[in-house]
């Protein structure tokens, strides 16, 4: 992307002005090198969701955005719907929930160094992965409806956990306001065996070291320390999720003319928030966010079972839940007046800053955890919500590095078992289902995640507290 195409109001943030259909203008939170980097398809994306009805004070990218479906991902807006604001499938992303959970497990780096390959192997043979995994569970239709219902609060009542999980996780670990009837019987049927299960693409688990505090007092009410050994897991809703997002696209995209709806790209359908189909999606990708929150609590219950088996005085505790791909209800000021709006976060997570209603007590001094995950090979970071996240994001920062190379252009220039071994080299111990998944989501697949993560907080977006060194990756 030309950075002379954008108006530099600072070294971390740029604007496009509004012009044509355009009812707010795009701003853009990154260094130029990662602006010169970007595709100008992210340019295009920004300035159509900039065009949609009901948007609030601007259409805006985080320092990993890359272009998406419909939406860039790393993008965030906010509509109202008093004042016709819409609901974008396209915006949430096909996999609904997508997020991370990080644990802490009470052992140090040390503790883990003569039993890592035997504790890779373990938790490579216990948690199902790849395109297609079944799980340990089968649903009924009763039980799919109650696990819609209920998320991860669900999960721990079939056993999968503990009830002090859920002070931990966003929304207390279940989304109110779920309607499982909206979700077809399709997307529930490919979700009958798929509970408990990492799935593909950039999903892993993730055995990770503490190798750097940035903020003392945020470290201290997380509970994290140098050398230290915690666990993250990253995934999302699976095939509900994504049949979800294609239900309902194909439903908007047809029925947009039908509200008065012109859209400047067929990949952002949507439907105003005070429809009958705006509801019913709702509905829908509510009950995928519960799917998303039981299916990373029943595999942290999986992690503990793994853990147990080799090392016994571990106690995994979680750290932190919070998703990416979501439409949140939220109260923000706008123009100091407190409003109502959705929140559409696309690769993208919450930030909330300290004293916020909705954190955890012990958090409250501090801020949210927000927990960027990077590519395999590469540091992962946890952050803290910024008092200046809300006004400059709707409370949003980043969510991992963004891709810098498609997924086919990876797999023409890498080699899955070049990059196994290559790890392995540094210590870093990766198993796998299949070597092209490897290739497609290589380190150099990625931009580097320490400058996105530094241009997040230096927009005010969110604060460095630790980074995270990988150990052990498995993957789909």
């Amino acid at each position: 992307m030309d950075p002379a195409r954008l108006e530099r109001h600072s070294p971390h943030e740029w604007h496009i002005p509004p012009s044509g259909n355009m009812r707010v203008p795009a701003i853009l939170y990154a260094p130029e090198d990662l602006i010169l980097g970007m595709d100008d398809k992210v340019y295009e994306q920004l300035v159509n969701v900039a065009c949609l009805p009901g948007i609030v004070k601007a259409a805006y990218a985080m320092p990993d955005a890359h272009w998406g479906y419909g939406f860039p991902i790393g993008g965030v807006a906010a509509f109202d719907a008093a004042a016709g604001g819409v609901v974008s499938a396209g915006g949430v992303g096909f996999d609904i929930s997508c997020g991370v959970r990080t644990l802490t497990t009470g052992l140090q780096r040390k503790d883990i160094e003569a039993v890592k390959r035997r504790l890779a192997d373990t938790l490579f043979a216990r948690i199902p992965a790849g395109l297609g995994s079944t799980g340990v569970l089968r649903l009924s239709p009763r039980d799919m409806d109650d696990m819609l219902k209920g998320g991860a609060r669900w999960a721990v009542g079939r056993g999968f956990g503990e009830m002090a999980d859920l002070e931990r996780t966003e929304e207390h670990g279940q989304m109110h306001g779920a309607v499982p009837s909206a979700v077809s019987p399709q997307a529930k049927h490919r979700q009958r065996d798929e509970m408990g299960t990492l799935g593909s693409g950039n999903h892993y688990l993730e055995v990770q070291a503490v190798n750097e505090i940035y903020a003392a007092d945020a470290a201290a009410a997380y509970g994290l320390h140098l050398d230290d050994v915690v666990v993250s897991i990253h995934c999302g809703s699976r095939g509900l999720g994504h049949q979800i997002g294609t239900d309902f696209l194909k439903t908007m995209a047809m029925t947009a003319l039908d509200f008065g709806i012109h859209l400047p790209d067929r990949e952002l359908a949507c439907a105003p928030l005070d429809s009958t189909l705006g509801q019913d999606y709702l509905g829908a990708m509510r009950a995928g966010i519960n799917c998303a929150l039981a299916n990373r609590q029943i595999i942290t219950h999986l992690t503990r079972e793994a853990f147990a088996t080799i090392l016994p005085t571990a106690h995994l505790h979680m750290l932190y839940d919070v998703s990416h791909n979501t439409c949140k209800e939220e109260t923000h000021s706008v123009d100091g007046t407190p409003r109502r709006l959705f929140v559409h976060r696309k690769g993208a997570t919450r930030a909330f800053g300290p004293g916020h209603a909705e954190l955890p007590a012990e958090f409250a001094q501090v801020g949210q955890p927000v927990l960027i995950g990077g590519s395999m090979g590469t540091y992962s970071y946890v952050l803290a919500g910024m008092p200046t996240s809300e006004p400059q994001s709707f409370a949003s920062a980043c969510h991992g590095a963004g891709r810098a190379m498609s997924r086919h252009a990876a797999t023409r220039r890498l080699s899955g078992r070049q990059v196994v071994d290559d790890l392995a080299a540094r210590g870093i111990l990766i198993r796998c289902v299949a070597q092209r998944g490897v290739a497609e989501e290589a380190p150099g697949a990625y931009k580097d995640v320490t400058v996105v993560v530094d241009a997040a907080e230096h927009a005010g977006l969110a604060r460095k507290v630790a980074r995270l060194e990988p150990l052990i990756c498995v993957k789909g």
